[in-house]
């Protein structure tokens, strides 16, 4: 699995589909959501670019640094989510077990920052079923990809439960019944970077 080609593959479905996440934004939030994921997804270009980083470990901490550097609520705790990717790859070739224990620590680590659970209709909604299918499939010995498309297949579906869901987190919280029948759009981000891992 090539890590450096999966974000690619990220950035460029961003570019493709980034109007969709900023009308999201817009119907439950201040609208600015796709315009900073694209402004952080630059960034990431520019990193690889210059770091030109040779293992998984490495292309992440490339990832979070840009996101930790962008501006946004959901910039920071992006940055923090890729950050502990870096941690648990390292420089080690990727495995359903290393993508499960760093997927772990990922979503816990934004749930303890930004105080959201599954079902507050927040980028957690997808990162926790996410999490739990790599591990699901670390335990039954799957390779990376079978893990990689089993991830982004829950994360889809932890995305999609967003709509139907009244805000307890983020800024949909603060238009309370209007962002009910919106997907988060930070959710859906989620999903789209795990079906970018194994897209053709």
């Amino acid at each position: 699995m090539d890590t450096r080609a999966w974000i690619e593959r990220f950035a460029a479905v961003i570019d493709e589909r980034g109007a969709e996440l900023t009308e999201l934004d817009r119907l439950a939030g201040d609208g600015d959501y796709g315009t900073n994921l694209r402004l952080a997804l630059a960034k990431v270009r520019a990193n690889l670019d210059t770091d030109d980083p040779r293992t998984p470990g490495a292309v992440f901490t490339s990832v979070s640094n840009a996101f930790l550097n962008t501006g946004g609520t959901s910039g920071p705790l992006f940055g923090m989510w890729f950050r502990e990717f870096a941690k648990g790859l390292g420089d080690e070739e990727l495995s359903a077990r290393s993508l499960s224990v760093a997927a772990s620590e990922a979503e816990a680590t934004v749930r303890r920052l930004g105080g959201a659970e599954v079902g507050h209709k927040t980028m957690v909604d997808a990162m926790v079923p996410a999490a739990q299918a790599l591990t699901a499939a670390a335990e039954r010995k799957a390779d990376v990809e079978t893990a990689l498309k089993d991830a982004a297949e829950a994360a889809q579906v932890g995305a999609l439960s967003t709509e139907e869901l009244l805000a307890k987190r983020g800024r949909a919280s603060y238009v309370g019944e209007h962002a009910r029948g919106v997907v988060d759009p930070g959710a859906l981000t989620v999903a789209w970077f795990f079906e970018a891992a194994t897209a053709a």
